[in-house]
């Protein structure tokens, strides 16, 4: 990827908290997986589950160039919670998500 790569500044569902910006296609990447693993409805998916469906769901070049499944998973997880596309179930323990 290049060095003048788009980059989106994720958020946090607790506004105070800082988040990096991280390269668009990284991010694009692993939100669709993030988003065809987690279901609309039912008692959700198991947040421990969710870093090996994206695994399992991310193209072969972009895993390859990812880096760490686990940490952009968790990063664009609590994006997407901020910005209202994923919920906690509420009450779950362990955390499970549905999509929003």
């Amino acid at each position: 990827m290049s060095k003048g790569e788009q980059r989106v500044q994720t958020r946090h569902p607790e506004p105070t908290k800082s988040m990096p910006a991280i390269d668009r296609w990284k991010y694009e990447a692993v939100r669709r997986a993030i988003l065809a693993a987690v279901p609309k409805k039912g008692e959700g998916l198991p947040f421990k589950q969710l870093p090996g469906k994206v695994r399992e769901l991310l193209p072969a070049d972009a895993l390859a160039n990812l880096g760490s499944v686990s940490w952009y998973t968790t990063t664009v997880k609590l994006d997407l919670e901020a910005r209202g596309e994923l919920e906690r179930v509420p009450g779950s323990r362990p955390q499970r998500l549905l999509q929003c």
